[in-house]
C-alpha cells in the first residue's frame, strides 16, 4: 500500500452520500478519507484540522453553500485542492466554481473510477471538468456570443479600438463628438459585459465581432 496516500475530506449534507463516497474511495489504494462534514459551517471548522489534500465539496448545502465554503477554506489552505461534486451542470454554477478556484467539477452520476481519477488529477494540479460541465460552458458562451447585438456604429468603434485608437483619435477618425464616442464605448462595455476597453477588444475578437488588426 502506498505510504503517501491522497487525503480526502467529504462535504455533503446527505449521510448516505457521505457513507457511499467514503466506502468507494476507501477501496482505492492511494486514497484515504480523513473526515466528512454535513454543512459549509462544519467544513470551515473541521477541514483545517484534517489538513486534506483534496476536498470533495457538495454545491448545495444548508446555510453556507459549497462555493462560499470553498472560497473561505481555500484562503486558509492554499495547498488543498477543491473538487465540486454536485448533481447540476448549470453553466452559471460551473463558472462560480471556477472563479472560486475549484480544481474540479464533477457530477454525482460519475462512476467511482471517474471520481478517483478526478481526485488524482486535481491533486497533481490539473483542473478537471466533467464532460457535461464542459459542454454546458461551451453552449453558454456560444449563446452569449450569439446574443450580443452591436449596432453598426458600435462595431465601427470596436474595430478602431482594436487598432489601438483612443477616444480622441476615434472622434477625429469618425468625425463625431468626443461625448458621443464615450457614450458608444460605455454601451459596448455594457453589452459585452466587460470592465474596460482591453477586455472589450479581447471579447470582441473571441466572439469574432471584429477582425484582428493587421
Amino acid at each position: 500500500m502506498p505510504q503517501d496516500r491522497i487525503r480526502v475530506f467529504i462535504v455533503d449534507d446527505h449521510p448516505m452520500i457521505r457513507v457511499g463516497l467514503s466506502t468507494a474511495l476507501s477501496s482505492e489504494d492511494d486514497i484515504e478519507v480523513v473526515g466528512d462534514a454535513a454543512s459549509g459551517e462544519d467544513a470551515l471548522r473541521l477541514v483545517p484540522l484534517a489538513r486534506p489534500d483534496v476536498v470533495l465539496m457538495d454545491l448545495y448545502l444548508p446555510g453556507m453553500d459549497g462555493i462560499e465554503a470553498t472560497v473561505r477554506l481555500a484562503a486558509r489552505l492554499p495547498d488543498t485542492k477543491f473538487v465540486i461534486l454536485t448533481s447540476t451542470a448549470d453553466s452559471a454554477e460551473i463558472e462560480r466554481a471556477i472563479d472560486a478556484g475549484a480544481a474540479g467539477y464533477i457530477l454525482k452520476t460519475a462512476s467511482g473510477d471517474d471520481l478517483a481519477a478526478v481526485i488524482r488529477s486535481s491533486h497533481q494540479g490539473r483542473r478537471v471538468l466533467a464532460p457535461e460541465a464542459t459542454d454546458a460552458l461551451i453552449a453558454s458562451r456560444q449563446q452569449r456570443g450569439a446574443g450580443v447585438q452591436l449596432t453598426a456604429r458600435e462595431r465601427e468603434l470596436l474595430t478602431l479600438m482594436a487598432r489601438g485608437l483612443n477616444n480622441q483619435e476615434i472622434s477625429a477618425e469618425l468625425s463625431i463628438a468626443l461625448p458621443t464616442v464615450k457614450f458608444h464605448v460605455t454601451n459596448i462595455l455594457a453589452k459585452l459585459e466587460v470592465e474596460n476597453r482591453t477586455e472589450a477588444v479581447l471579447e470582441a475578437l473571441r466572439l469574432k465581432l471584429v477582425r484582428p488588426p493587421r
